[in-house]
């Protein structure tokens, strides 16, 4: 969490208080004597960074691998604030967005709790024959259409009258949070593998029925979550088996469907990375315990995460342990010839495991609620990408396991996009990776931390202050940011951004220049001003959903070019993110 300056406060009366306050958030900076604004590269004890974008050398395409989201608790999909941050997350991108949930095929009643949720879509009567109700699941899936994403279909976890008995396991069928909630028979195997392959196939046929074809085919059928650690209650030959059984059914119902897993945890584990092995191998060469043929296998599914801590009174991020996730399972995947040009979906990329666990459990998670998470989110963006380049595989999601948490406290810190409606700072990141389209180009940062520093340790030494850029025929788009695992006070960046190879006919561009800082496209300091109300009055409610939308630094510059060139001065605060945006 980054900290509000001492400096800063909201109802500051004095002229030259509001002044001092106003260019400190801004700048990270002191203003002068008299109240004038010194000049920040002056102030500065840090290098001038120097970013050159150069529009005629392309990376490549710029894919939307920022518009997938997911939550463990699938009922919070139909609350008041879930239904609103949906229609939100449609609209901040200009492509489709796709959400994954755990819990919809668990028994239950249907109300969400931490880390559980239910839809007792399936039961059996006395003489074991299966009994089907789409109540609540139909609730679920008909809420993503209205709010217009798209579902990834996570086929888990196992009903209640499905789940097998396992020697020395006696748990009930679900354990409540803050136990370990994956320890009931709910993450058991199926009793019977031919029933769980039909309720796949029943399931699909039932969405292709409500919904169409057409569109059906449009979404992802991923076989459970995590099965390398105790989501499933046993052997990794038994969860090949669910895969087979699951993919199975669902083509049965679909020929065409898009199927995939296994969802596994993070590669830089040895265990994990085994587990990815051995399964890549199974659909690579294997049969399927369902019905003896090739396995299907659609895209590539696995998880990344971060390693906070928290020492001193201060949180360090893992960014480092996301990143050698990463890098573990794409040369893991570009080991084999026939797989690695599959879709590779993050189905959960994210600081760290818990997004449930409050930073009143653990204050490692203190990072939630400022722009320090925005800002790892934005330089994981870039190593994401760079990673894919470099294993030559392909990336198409970076699934940020965050969504909303219903009737809690206001920044409670869950790891969450929205809190009782008011959109947290980090969701400001994402309309910003929406803002960008067309080809990545060459961004080259003087103050840039190199992709195996990034790997090995992170960022623990100079900030991270690096670019990535992509081009169209009318516009540029620069997202850059300054990043540092530590989080605590800093001074800011000076910052030139020089732009090359604009068209040669051009005189003038437009610029848009929005920033996420402590003092824009933030709530979070604005309800610290206001003293923290957990009753936010009407007003300031109003005023809090407002700071919680994406801002502009300052207002639409128009700037000169000269032969195709351009460059713009700024001073970019530790932790804080710019995006500019020139039109022509």
């Amino acid at each position: 969490m980054t900290p509000v300056p001492k400096s800063f406060h909201w109802r500051c009366t004095a002229t030259a208080t509001v002044l001092e306050a106003v260019v400190t958030a801004l700048l990270g900076v002191p203003v002068g004597a008299q109240g004038t604004v010194s000049d920040p590269a002056a102030l500065s004890h840090q290098p001038a960074v120097t970013i050159h974008v150069d529009l005629t050398k392309t990376v490549g395409p710029y894919k939307a691998i920022y518009s997938w989201f997911g939550y463990d608790e699938a009922n919070y999909t139909t609350t008041r604030h879930g239904k609103e941050l949906l229609r939100e997350l449609n609209d901040l991108s200009p492509v489709p967005v796709y959400i994954r949930s755990h819990h919809l095929l668990t028994s239950g009643d249907g109300k969400a709790e931490l880390k559980f949720s239910s839809t007792n879509v399936y039961s059996e009567d006395a003489n074991g024959k299966p009994i089907y109700d789409f109540k609540i699941f139909d609730g679920i899936f008909d809420a993503y259409q209205a709010a217009g994403v798209r579902p990834m279909v996570e086929l888990g976890f196992m009903p209640k009258d499905l789940a097998a008995d396992l020697p020395n396991r006696h748990e009930p069928y679900q354990v409540r949070y803050p136990q370990s909630t994956v320890s009931g028979k709910s993450n058991n195997p199926p009793k019977d593998y031919v029933k769980w392959g039909e309720l796949a196939r029943v399931v699909t046929a039932h969405l292709v029925e409500r919904y169409g074809k057409e569109k059906v085919l449009q979404w992802y059928f991923e076989v459970w979550n995590e099965p390398d650690i105790d989501y499933w209650h046993t052997t990794p030959e038994e969860y090949w088996k669910l895969y087979d059984y699951a993919v199975a059914g669902v083509r049965a119902a679909l020929p065409g469907a898009k199927v995939g897993g296994p969802a596994s945890t993070g590669p830089g584990r040895s265990g994990a990375n085994l587990f990815l092995k051995n399964f890549l191998e199974h659909v690579n060469s294997g049969r399927s315990a369902a019905n003896g043929k090739p396995v299907p296998i659609d895209f590539i599914s696995f998880h990344a995460k971060g390693s906070p801590t928290f020492s001193d009174g201060k949180v360090t991020m893992g960014l480092h342990s996301e990143l050698n996730d990463v890098d573990k399972g794409f040369a893991l995947i570009a080991s084999f010839p026939r797989l690695k040009k599959l879709p590779i979906i993050l189905s959960e990329a994210d600081p760290e495991g818990c997004a449930a666990c409050s930073s009143k459990v653990n204050p490692a998670n203190n990072y939630r609620n400022g722009t320090l998470y925005p800002a790892y989110t934005a330089a994981a963006f870039k190593g994401l990408l760079e990673l894919q380049d470099r294993h030559a595989v392909n990336l198409l999601a970076m699934l940020s396991w965050s969504f909303e948490f219903e009737d809690k406290d206001y920044f409670e810190g869950f790891r969450s996009l929205a809190t009782n409606g008011v959109d947290k700072p980090v969701l400001n990141v994402f309309r910003m990776f929406a803002l960008l389209s067309g080809e990545r180009v060459s961004a080259i940062s003087s103050g840039k931390v190199s992709l195996d520093t990034l790997i090995s340790t992170g960022v623990r030494q100079a900030p991270d202050v690096d670019a990535f850029a992509t081009r169209t025929n009318h516009e540029v788009a620069v997202l850059a940011w300054n990043y540092h695992d530590v989080d605590g006070p800093a001074e800011a960046a000076p910052t030139t951004v020089t732009i090359s190879g604009l068209p040669a006919h051009l005189h003038k561009v437009l610029l848009e220049h929005f920033r996420l800082d402590d003092r824009h496209s933030n709530a979070y300091t604005l309800w610290l001003a206001m003293g923290s109300p957990q009753h936010p009055t009407p007003t300031q409610y109003v005023d809090l959903k407002g700071a919680g939308q994406l801002q502009l630094l300052t207002s639409p510059q128009w700037f000169n070019v000269t032969n195709g060139r351009l460059s713009i001065t700024t001073v970019i605060p530790r932790q804080a993110i710019s995006l500019m945006l020139l039109k022509w």
